[in-house]
Formats: C-alpha cells, structure tokens, sequence
C-alpha cells in the first residue's frame, strides 16, 4: 500500500491525527505526512479542524472528510436503500422486519458454525473479528481494561442499509451475542449512527 493510501487508511482507523503523530505511526517524516494530507486535502478527502492545547500553539488535527469515507466501500449504497423503500412499501414496516430476521438468522447459522471448533472466549472473539473482517468491517480486537474483549469495527458496509433501519443494527448484536452462546455478555461500547467515530463491542464472561 502506498505511503498516501496508509494514511487515509489510519484515519479511517485511528480517527483525527496530528500530521506529526501521522508520520510516527507509518514511519515517514511530519512533513512527508503533511505533503501527503495536503495532496488529499485539495482532493477533497480529508479535512482538519484547531485543537487548543494547555501550552503553544493549537495542534491541526486531520480527519477522513465524508468523500474520504466514500472511499470504503458500502456495498451499492443506492440499490440497497431502493430495496429497503420497496419492501416497505409493498410488505410494510413488519415485512421490513421478516427480512432483517431471515438475515438474521442465516448471518448466525454461519457465525455458530464458524466459531463452533473454539473453546475459549479469546479464540472465539478472534475468529469474530476475522468473519467481520471478512465481510468489509474492518474488524480488530485488544483486550478491556476491565477483562473480556472489544470488538472494534471500523467500517460499516451497510451504513446506509442502518441508517434508514436501525433494526439492522439491533440484528446483529442479537447475533454476536447468541453466536458467542449464554456465557458471555456482548455490549455495544460505540455506536456510529449515534455520533460515534465507529462501532465498538465489549464481550466478556457472564
């Protein structure tokens, strides 16, 4: 991946960074971070904003702009929410729903057969972010501070799908926590359609 794409991926990753903190973290100079966002900014993806700082100057902070998420894909944005204005409009909000079950239900048939060969919480947490990985979520998993795992999701391919039915949503941390079975508790840490950078899962023993 080229130095100018790793830094719109860290972003997207990490959220609003400093050029300097940029460069420290993909190991090129702050000014080679600073030339690359530059080049993005006059692009229109990404964008900054002046953070206050206890002493000196403010610190210029960068950020993905909303064409610079555009980037990742959200599988076919336009075709999904024609979908979802013409189930509700045939079927209803329950037809709507009927949908959303049968997802769901099939989206935890292969989450239950995929995490069915691990024992520990770990190794079943691990294999989560991987499916989710898999499936454009830009999934990563590290450790609480106050035990179990945070299933960190840093992309959502079905953003526009959640954002015009919230229920998509609730569907799926019905299936995190059904596939990872009654011994654990999955929580929901950060949500992105409710003004969260991204989505974010605290599973733990029950």
């Amino acid at each position: 991946m080229k130095s100018a794409d790793r830094i719109l991926f860290t972003l997207k990753t990490r959220g609003p960074l400093t050029a300097q903190a940029l460069g420290e973290m993909l190991e090129l100079s702050s000014m080679g971070a600073r030339r690359h966002l530059e080049q993005w900014l006059e692009l229109g993806l990404v964008e900054y904003y002046e953070q206050a700082e206890k002493q000196g100057r403010p610190n210029r902070y960068w950020q993905l702009s909303e064409a610079g998420h555009a980037r990742f894909p959200d599988r076919h944005n336009e075709l999904t929410l024609q979908l979802i204005n013409s189930v509700r409009e045939l079927f209803g909000e329950q037809g709507l729903n009927k949908l959303i079950a049968n997802r769901e239900q099939q989206s935890l048939a292969l989450y239950q057969d995929k995490l069915s060969g691990y024992k520990s919480l770990r190794a079943k947490a691990k294999a989560l972010a991987q499916l989710r990985n898999e499936e454009g979520y830009m999934a990563e998993l590290s450790t609480h501070d106050e035990g179990g795992f945070l299933l960190i999701e840093n992309h959502c391919p079905i953003c526009a799908a959640a954002t015009a039915c919230q229920n998509f949503c609730r569907s799926e941390l019905k299936v995190f926590q059904k596939a990872l079975g009654d011994e654990v508790i999955v929580q929901r840490q950060e949500h992105l359609l409710s003004e969260g950078r991204r989505c974010v899962y605290w599973i733990k023993p029950n």
